[in-house]
């Protein structure tokens, strides 16, 4: 295993015992309130990360997977009364939306600009359609859509078996961190696999895999699938620590999932989830010394615009892939100094008489 590797996942186990144990520890809730919706757009993002920079699929239907398991979440939860099953089943009405979704794209040979095309569209017909559904006969049992609204009184997530008991927020912070942690090993292990060898293939040459006898179709709608339920469960997260509303859907959600990517790394998972993270506390804190009159005069979201802009062309690759690069070349440097320190020292020693 390479050095540089054997660090990411050192700093990897590190971040990862940080937010499991010291953050609950501190007991400073607004950090865990943020923490827990930082995990959650984490998610969303590793779904953009898997599905794009490994299988090449450029897909705005992101933000329609994450709405849909919010939403779904939030109208079986309000007529079962069992968390536990709606938040199955909101992952399952996500990951058979982006099967059917996926089966008549791929199948249909859309290429992938207009791919790109019809998942930002489906996305936007959804946040149109539930934006208007305000009035008394958009129900669901005795779930209200509640147009702009949203759905506020979204049951939380309660405990197996015990639905007199939900989650302290805390404990969906905690939660969250472990979900993204989950997506984010399964994710590895898939692109481990067979499958996902062949579905990195299709993505470098799509003909050539076919030549070789994979049906890049089945591939592409497997790993489609996958993204899929894996923004359906950050959907149902979002919905237990914020609310469920139609701009789960918008294009600022589909926007911001590209920009964690490109800023984070294509082809990198952990990339794209630090860049979220990063970009995310970043904009909050802006947002704090606007709202605080320090700095009125100045737009979060001009300085936000101008350092993305400024990360793109000084990093085109990506956040993580420049900090590797860095790594490993100071690694061979240090590595090459040694060796030749090394070759030095046995050319001076001299024979004994």
């Amino acid at each position: 295993m390479k050095p540089v590797s054997i660090l990411g996942y050192v700093l990897l186990a590190g971040a990862a015992a940080y937010a499991l144990l010291v953050v609950p520890a501190s007991g400073d809730m607004s950090l865990m309130i943020n923490g827990s919706i930082y995990a959650t757009y984490g998610i969303l993002a590793l779904s953009l990360a898997l599905v794009w920079g490994f299988a090449g699929i450029l897909s705005f239907g992101q933000a329609s997977f994450f709405g849909l398991g919010g939403y779904a979440y939030a109208v079986v939860a309000l007529n079962s009364g069992d968390t536990t099953l709606a938040a199955f089943a909101a992952i399952a009405v996500a990951a058979l939306f982006a099967l059917m979704l996926g089966y008549f794209m791929f199948w249909g040979r859309i290429s992938d600009v207009y791919l790109g095309v019809i998942t930002l569209t489906i996305s936007l017909i959804l946040y149109r359609f539930f934006n208007q559904t305000a009035g008394s006969e958009w129900t669901i049992g005795v779930a209200p859509l509640g147009g702009f609204n949203g759905i506020p009184s979204t049951p939380i997530l309660t405990y197996i078996g015990q639905p007199d008991q939900p989650l302290w927020p805390e404990q969906i912070y905690v939660l969250a961190v472990l979900v993204l942690l989950f997506f984010y090993v399964l994710s590895k292990a898939v692109l481990t696999t067979r499958f996902g060898r062949i579905v990195v293939a299709i993505r470098e040459n799509e003909q050539r895999a076919e030549l070789l006898g994979y049906d890049s179709r089945f591939y592409k709608l497997g790993i489609f699938t996958l993204a899929g339920a894996m923004a359906g469960a950050a959907g149902v997260l979002f919905a237990n620590c914020v609310f469920v509303s139609p701009n789960m859907f918008n294009l600022q959600t589909s926007s911001q999932l590209l920009i964690w990517v490109i800023v984070g790394g294509l082809g990198t998972l952990a990339g794209p989830v630090m860049a979220c993270f990063l970009l995310l506390m970043l904009s909050t804190y802006l947002g704090t010394v606007n709202s605080s009159g320090g700095l009125a005069w100045l737009d979060p979201n001009l300085v936000l615009g101008i350092l993305l802009t400024a990360a793109v062309l000084l990093f085109p690759k990506g956040l993580l892939p420049m900090v590797t690069g860095v790594v490993e070349r100071l690694f061979r440097a240090i590595t090459a100094r040694r060796s030749g320190s090394s070759v030095t020292a046995a050319s001076t020693e001299r024979p004994m008489p």
